[in-house]
C-alpha cells in the first residue's frame, strides 16, 4: 500500500510542480467518483461540504476522527490522488497536527491544506507565523517519515479576514506569511478570496509563483488566474453548494406541484450511478481499521469562522 501511496503522492506533487492543476473538492465518494469520471488528474476534498454532509458547519466542529474517516471513504472511491483539507489540523499544537496528517496518511491522502486560522480558540485570528511554521514543519516531518511525499498547501486567511490596515499592507503580510511557510515544508500557499486578476499577480510575483487560489461566484475563469499566476485553483464547497441549490429546486418543484421535471433535467441514471462504484482496490480494504488505530485523539466539536 505505501508504494501505491507513495507513487500517488508523486504524481500529484508533478502536478502541482507543473501548475496550471484545477482540483474540484468532493464531499462524498459518490461526488468524487463523479469528479473522477469526468477526467480531472486529482481530487481534493471539502471540510465544508462533509461538515454540512454530517449536519454541523464548517470551521473544525465536525471532530478530527469523523473527518479522517470521510476522507477514507473518498480516497478509497478513487484511483487518482486526493488532497484532503485538514483545516487547522485539529489541535493548536505540532504535536496535534502531526497526529492528525499520521491519520489522514493512513486514509490515503496524497495532499493536505492546513490552515493557519484559529477559529476563534486563540488571543489572535492567526497563529503567530513562527508557531504555524512549526505546526506546518510537523506536517512534512510525519510525511517523511512514512515516505510520502505529500502536497502541503497552507492556507493564510488574513484576505479573508481582512488583516492589515489597507489592500497593500494586506499584500505584504500575506508574502511575508507565505515565504515563511514555503520555507517550513510548504509546497503551495493558499489564499482564500483573492480571485481579482490584479491581486492575484502581485502575490504570486511575491510567492515565486507557488499560490494556491480557490474560486468563487462570480470569478473568473480558471485560464484568466493562471494566466494571472496562480499554480493551482480548487472550487473548495462551490460544487455542494451547486447541488445544494439543485436539489432545493427539486424539492420545490415536488411539494409545490407534485412533478420532477428538475430532476428529470439532470438526472444521472441508475445503471450509471451504479456503474461508479467497484470493489475497493485490495490494497485500499483495510483503510478503515487502519484509520481507526491511527486516529484515536479526537478534539471537540468547536470553532467558527
Amino acid at each position: 500500500m505505501e508504494s501505491r501511496h507513495a507513487a500517488l503522492a508523486e504524481r500529484f506533487r508533478n502536478d502541482n510542480t507543473a501548475g496550471r492543476l484545477l482540483l474540484p473538492n468532493a464531499w462524498d465518494a459518490a461526488s468524487a467518483r463523479i469528479f473522477e469520471e469526468a477526467g480531472f488528474a486529482a481530487v481534493g476534498t471539502t471540510s465544508a461540504g462533509i461538515a454540512y454532509a454530517h449536519g454541523v458547519r464548517d470551521a473544525e466542529r465536525l471532530d478530527r476522527d469523523t473527518m479522517v474517516r470521510a476522507i477514507a471513504r473518498i480516497a478509497s472511491a478513487v484511483s487518482c490522488p486526493v488532497n484532503a483539507d485538514i483545516e487547522a489540523g485539529y489541535g493548536s499544537t505540532a504535536a496535534d497536527v502531526g497526529t492528525t496528517v499520521e491519520a489522514v496518511l493512513d486514509a490515503g491522502a496524497a495532499g493536505i491544506n492546513l490552515e493557519d486560522n484559529t477559529h476563534g480558540r486563540a488571543a489572535t485570528p492567526l497563529f503567530a507565523i513562527d508557531d504555524q511554521c512549526v505546526r506546518i514543519a510537523a506536517a512534512r516531518e510525519a510525511a517523511a517519515r512514512r515516505g510520502i511525499p505529500v502536497v502541503i498547501n497552507a492556507r493564510t486567511d488574513t484576505f479573508l479576514l481582512s488583516l492589515g490596515g489597507d489592500a497593500d499592507d494586506r499584500l505584504k503580510i500575506t508574502i511575508e506569511r507565505g515565504l515563511r511557510y514555503l520555507r517550513a515544508g510548504a509546497d503551495l500557499v493558499f489564499v482564500p478570496l483573492v480571485v481579482s486578476p490584479a491581486v492575484v499577480q502581485p502575490l504570486a510575483d511575491g510567492l515565486q509563483g507557488r499560490l494556491s487560489l480557490m474560486a468563487l461566484p462570480g470569478a473568473p475563469p480558471a485560464a484568466d488566474l493562471f494566466a494571472a499566476g496562480a499554480a493551482r485553483v480548487s472550487i473548495g464547497q462551490l460544487a455542494m453548494l451547486g447541488t445544494l441549490g439543485a436539489l432545493r429546486q427539486m424539492a420545490e418543484e415536488l411539494r409545490q406541484h407534485g412533478t420532477w421535471g428538475a430532476i428529470e433535467r439532470t438526472f444521472y441514471g441508475f445503471g450509471r450511478a451504479e456503474g461508479l462504484f467497484q470493489e475497493p482496490p485490495p490494497s485500499f480494504r483495510s483503510v478503515s481499521a487502519n484509520v481507526s488505530s491511527s486516529a484515536r485523539v479526537s478534539r471537540p466539536n468547536s470553532g467558527g469562522g
